[in-house]
């Protein structure tokens, strides 16, 4: 099948030919036609496979006829990040390069009066993040109520941020007759209760099963000791062995650890940058477009990298931590292997991530193998010189011997103890003054008081006297009469 049996118009074909697609994907093979159909359709597949294009190419069609408003778009797509958001309006710029229509981003980090110029001008396709244009609708510069075609994107990563309340809330100021496009790679009950709340009697188009990895992804688990300074020796350890590593993401479970991370592996010099939800927009912007371009070999990131960004050419991910949610190992991995090419996928695992990878085989369906020795068959880990002592001092249950040849305290044989000699008795002390009888101590001499130096008591005029007022001014003093009524 060809793009041209979709239904498309001839200057969307046009564009999609100049960037060389040829034949749809699964996704946009049954997602187009029903779009252009005005059906409200329900998008269940696994990342990687052309789901930004399975509802771009179509909305392109449909804007072709009208045109747009001030403050009054046309079209809304909701995305969970900044980088998914900034992708998405890069597909229609060069899908809609024949097209004149405007299209605007509302994300963070962006100045609210640019953003607001945009929309005083009329906007075809508004992308935001929920966030920000619930900010633009609350400031009173922004009207939904001209939206024909909603799209939720990455519906299961809105749910892991807390964005649900916020979709609610958007969905009930768009217009009831709108279309609804929702599109997730898993479908937890949070979300089965959203698309029964707000989409029409939808198409589902499940190209995949849910939270089904790649099968051009080679999988592997790699035995590390708890301690982060051992997990990145291994992680430096298996970045050195890689054959053919031309680039790699690195995942970390939490922002903090990203940091560390990198400045361990530029330290290390590796070529790497790093990206996480507390970086400003530019620096994230600019450590994406390093890593697309060539310039930096690794990116270190959190889980914000791990939904929906379209590096095509990843050879390697590194999953510093396992992750905590099943699902995030799906997306993650999905970063590599992508559009027919193959890649692999690393974990590293400690004794404590035992719970995490039973939840990872059993959504995945099947156990993945080790590099290496198992976890349970792993060496104990050796401790590092210099790792136990601090400023000369040895500290806590990790204290080992000075260098005299001594074994460890534990393994030292008990020496008898020699036998306690009693200390003599205490002689008491006489009691003190204070301790004596209240009868018998002796009274301290009274204070004697210096009558003189005290200031004369004023003394009060009788009530039955008159006051002086001899102060007054004399026309206070005259007597008023009275006139009787």
């Amino acid at each position: 099948m060809s793009f041209s049996e979709l239904g498309l118009s001839a200057k969307v074909l046009a564009a999609v030919a100049d960037t060389g697609y040829t034949e749809p994907t699964p996704i946009q093979a049954q997602a187009i036609p029903q779009v252009l159909a005005r059906r409200d359709v329900l998008g269940i597949a696994q990342t990687g496979t052309g789901k930004t294009a399975a509802f771009t190419l179509p909305m392109l069609t449909l804007l072709e006829q009208g045109r747009a408003r001030a403050r009054m778009p046309r079209t809304l797509i909701l995305e969970p990040t900044r980088e998914l958001a900034a992708q998405v309006e890069e597909n229609f710029t060069r899908y809609g390069k024949n097209h004149k229509l405007n299209v605007a981003l509302l994300i963070g980090g962006v100045s609210f009066g640019d953003q607001d110029s945009k929309l005083l001008r009329g906007v075809d396709v508004l992308i935001a993040t929920p966030g920000r244009l619930l900010d633009h609708v609350e400031r009173g510069r922004l009207l939904l109520s001209g939206i024909e075609v909603l799209v939720i994107d990455e519906a299961d990563r809105m749910l892991d941020m807390g964005f649900i309340p916020d979709i609610e809330r958007i969905c009930k100021l768009v217009p009831f007759t709108r279309q609804t496009l929702f599109f997730s790679a898993t479908m937890p009950p949070e979300i089965q209760r959203l698309v029964a709340q707000f989409l029409s009697n939808p198409v589902q188009i499940e190209v995949s099963k849910p939270a089904s990895a790649a099968t051009t992804v080679t999988q592997l688990l790699v035995a590390s000791g708890r301690e982060d300074w051992e997990k990145r020796d291994v992680l430096r350890g298996l970045i050195r062995d890689c054959d053919n590593l031309q680039n790699g993401i690195i995942f970390c479970n939490r922002k903090r650890d990203v940091a560390v991370v990198h400045r361990s592996l530029q330290k290390h010099g590796f070529n790497a940058v790093a990206l996480h939800g507390d970086m400003d927009q530019h620096a994230r912007t600019q450590a994406l477009d390093q890593f697309r371009a060539g310039e930096a070999t690794l990116l270190v990131a959190s889980d914000v990298a791990a939904r929906g960004l379209d590096i095509p050419a990843v050879g390697h991910v590194f999953n510093y931590d396992t992750p905590h949610h099943a699902e995030d190992y799906v997306h993650r991995i999905g970063r590599t292997g992508r559009a027919g090419r193959t890649g692999v996928a690393y974990t590293l695992v400690t004794h404590t991530d035992a719970k995490s990878l039973a939840a990872i085989e059993k959504l995945i369906g099947n156990a993945i193998p080790w590099q290496g020795p198992p976890l349970g068959e792993a060496p104990p880990r050796e401790k590092k010189e210099g790792r136990d002592r601090e400023d000369g001092r040895l500290r806590g249950k990790r204290r080992v011997e000075k260098e005299g040849g001594g074994e460890p305290r534990r393994e030292r044989e008990k020496a008898p103890r020699e036998p306690r000699v009693e200390a003599p008795a205490r002689v008491e002390a006489p009691a003190r003054a204070e301790e004596q009888p209240r009868s018998e101590r002796p009274r301290r001499p009274q204070r004697e008081e210096n009558v003189e130096a005290r200031p004369p008591r004023r003394e009060r005029t009788p009530a039955n006297e008159p006051a002086d007022m001899s102060h007054l001014p004399a026309f206070l003093l005259r007597p008023v009469r009275v006139k009787a009524s």
